[in-house]
């Protein structure tokens, strides 16, 4: 009788122990960025090729997320802070017109380059429905992480410093 409680603690912490690995991802290969394509509202190309070697973070928004214009500024700051370090954020804007996001923009100026959704096939790609959406792509060119949902400045920080941008001190402001 004690053998089969032995047995039977044994199975379940076998079973907890391989879902932990499975939830954290212990065996599992990285998953590479799927091959895209955007274009800035100011003319820039972006792709695969020319960002290798660059931490990427793609925020996908929308003029009416009030979330979205929450987050903006510390976001654009983010761009501008990290910059020289290899990173370039792309904010792309969800299913809205041309003349919605000149005229949102007029009002709330951005620093990081805009992608438009007729520009670039990035937001079918991460399933962006909700707002805002960050998605990170590492230097090598896999996906470091996706966040769904405002969660603030720090949390953006120890987002991008999944994917090698920032430093520990970034997180005791």
């Amino acid at each position: 009788m004690m053998a089969k409680n032995i047995l039977a603690r044994l199975t379940v912490l076998s079973a907890l122990l391989l879902c932990v690995l499975a939830m954290f991802g212990g065996t599992k290969d990285r998953e590479p960025a799927p091959r895209f394509h955007a274009k800035t509202m100011d003319g820039q190309n972006f792709s695969n090729e020319s960002i290798k070697g660059k931490v990427v973070l793609f925020e996908f928004w929308t003029t009416w997320c009030g979330y979205c214009v929450g987050e903006a500024p510390f976001v654009d700051q983010l761009a501008q802070e990290f910059k020289d370090k290899g990173l370039i954020v792309l904010a792309v804007d969800v299913g809205e017109s041309k003349k919605t996001v000149k005229k949102y923009l007029e009002e709330h100026p951005r620093s990081c380059p805009i992608v438009l959704m007729e520009d670039t096939n990035l937001a079918a790609m991460y399933a962006a429905t909700v707002y805002p959406i960050y998605v990170l792509i590492d230097r090598d060119g896999y996906i470091a992480g996706t966040q769904r949902g405002a969660a603030g400045e720090m949390a953006l920080r120890r987002f991008l410093r999944r994917a090698g941008i920032g430093s520990d001190s970034d997180t005791e402001n």
